[in-house]
């Protein structure tokens, strides 16, 4: 069945089936970090409730559990689209790998997802059933839950990038999980929950102060803003802090099992030791480059040893380049890398002999000489379909983009809170040379430098705050389109290309569910932004 699955399904419905699931998966994930960071800022608002009995807090945790509610839903209506498409577009991923992820899912949809559903009931409906204490317990395990079915959610994306804990069976033609602790502890899904999750606390981080910004802006709801604001500052300055440590342990990872991404990443066409991180270079966003014939991008200014150190913990570590993978390489420690056109040769070698052990079998021998072959070969079998090694290669100017945009935003992020906690907290030395400094370079006006600094700024800083909401979005996104844009060709890496997991469907059906749910989520996208607006512009004191 899968021996020429790809010499049968249209081209159309490979690309259509890709954008659709794109296009779920990006709105999809509009939803999940902010829940994610807000299910943080109202449990520390809710717990400072709980230690203060001050009618304050309570107020203003209804409030952010409301914006919380509002997030969650919309979440939650995408995601199961998002899974369901699973069986319908890639039904023969589902099927060739369908014993192993579907056992994450499995147990996300049986633990998390019910966790999460129990209790928000009593989160938003027990102010006045269930004691102070239940409730704030109800709170912070409705945030729990939705980070446990975000852990769930990740096991199964990061075994994709990283397959481990399986075996083939050439009987059943299915891929068998022999070990459930690999695939959940997976070193690979580690890294990727952490860096996911506490990017996504940037994310409410943001949200909360630009919201905070807002009120301030119009001059109302000021001691919600500032006490709020604080917390929002404190929780995002730790979580970028804390995604910058993650971000160095992911891109690690992904030096070790997924050289391609990174070289795709950097633009890295000729690797070596002593490499350093690329900082600018001239990467033409419409078109592939010519990496085989060009030592380096060109107007290229990098970071020396960076890019070595940052993934292999050595200044002079060996990284390898686009054209060292497609060759084959020996690092420095005496590892043999083979080269693409030899894993083609080889993975080609699995499925013929895949295809002659099942012949044997069928006509009643045991095919053991060719299992033997299987066996030898099988790290390799995805590559027996690749066509041209050139595919191997991801589209190298989205790789390089997205990965320049998340980290410069993150960067801005992180000065944006620091800054803000400066601001809002009252940090001996520190604070008044900083607001003195804002005020000499007018960034603060005079009569402010000494007082709280951030109820009385001109509106342009608010705006600025609050234009970093989208810009928010747009890193979260980028970081995204690096994990998914860099793995390709594979669905799984090394293990199964992407047109070879499609679904046999008519191009036309999924052109058609795609416009639909074009507009379908855009269409919630509004809304959950409508009433977003809405709800803030009521504030904390509204039934």
């Amino acid at each position: 069945m899968i021996n020429n699955l790809f010499l049968n399904i249209d081209a159309g419905t490979i690309d259509w089936s890709r954008a659709q699931f794109a296009l779920t998966a990006i709105y999809h994930w509009l939803f999940v970090p902010l829940t994610l960071g807000l299910a943080v800022i109202m449990g520390i608002v809710e717990t400072k409730y709980y230690r203060t009995k001050d009618e304050f807090w309570k107020n203003a945790a209804k409030f952010w559990q409301k914006l919380f509610g509002v997030n969650f839903a919309m979440g939650v209506a995408t995601g199961i689209i998002l899974e369901f498409e699973f069986g319908t577009n890639w039904s023969n991923y589902s099927w060739f790998v369908g014993d192993i992820f579907g056992a994450p899912l499995a147990v996300e949809g049986i633990v998390a997802f019910f966790m999460e559903s129990t209790f928000v009931a009593v989160m938003f409906f027990g102010w006045k059933k269930v004691s102070p204490g239940f409730h704030l317990a109800s709170t912070w395990l409705t945030g729990l839950g939705a980070t446990i079915s975000a852990w769930w959610i990740l096991v199964a994306n990061a075994w994709m990038q990283y397959p481990v804990g399986c075996e083939f069976n050439p009987d059943t033609m299915r891929n068998e999980m022999v070990s459930f602790a690999e695939v959940a502890l997976s070193p690979f899904a580690v890294g990727k929950f952490c860096h996911t999750v506490t990017s996504a606390w940037i994310i409410g981080a943001i949200f909360c102060v630009g919201v905070c910004c807002w009120y301030l802006m119009k001059k109302r709801e000021t001691k919600l803003a500032i006490e709020s604001m604080k917390i929002g500052a404190m929780v995002g300055l730790v979580a970028c802090l804390l995604t910058l440590v993650t971000g160095h342990k992911s891109a690690q990872d992904v030096a070790e099992v997924q050289p391609m991404k990174l070289a795709a990443m950097e633009a890295l066409y000729n690797g070596g030791t002593d490499i350093g991180l690329t900082a600018v270079a001239w990467v033409n966003p419409f078109c592939q480059p010519d990496y085989a014939n060009e030592d380096e991008a060109p107007l290229k200014i990098d970071m020396p040893y960076a890019l070595s150190f940052m993934a292999t913990n050595d200044i002079h570590g060996f990284v390898p380049g686009i054209n060292d993978i497609l060759k084959g390489y020996t690092t420095p420690d005496g590892k043999v890398e083979p080269s693409i056109d030899e894993k083609i040769e080889r993975g080609k070698q699995a499925i013929a002999a895949l295809a002659a052990y099942r012949k044997a079998k069928a006509e009643g021998g045991d095919g053991n000489s060719q299992l033997s072959i299987l066996k030898e070969n099988m790290q390799y079998f995805g590559y027996g379909y690749i066509r041209d090694k050139s595919e191997i290669v991801p589209f190298i100017p989205v790789n390089f983009w997205a990965f320049r945009i998340m980290v410069g935003l993150g960067c801005v992020f992180l000065l944006f809170f620091g800054l803000i906690v400066v601001l809002t907290y009252k940090i001996p030395f520190l604070s008044v040379f900083t607001r003195r400094l804002l005020a000499a370079i007018g960034l603060l006006p005079e009569t402010e430098a000494d007082s709280h600094a951030v109820t009385n700024l001109p509106a342009w800083h608010y705006w600025l705050a609050i234009i970093l909401i989208p810009l928010a979005y747009i890193g979260s996104e980028c970081g995204w389109l690096v994990a998914e844009f860099g793995r390709q060709p594979w669905t799984i890496q090394d293990m199964l290309p992407t047109w070879a997991a499609v679904s046999d469907l008519q191009s036309s059906s999924v052109a058609i569910t795609f416009i639909l749910f074009l507009i379908l989520f855009s269409t919630m996208l509004a809304v959950e932004i409508s009433i977003l607006l809405k709800q803030i512009n009521k504030g904390p004191s509204a039934p």
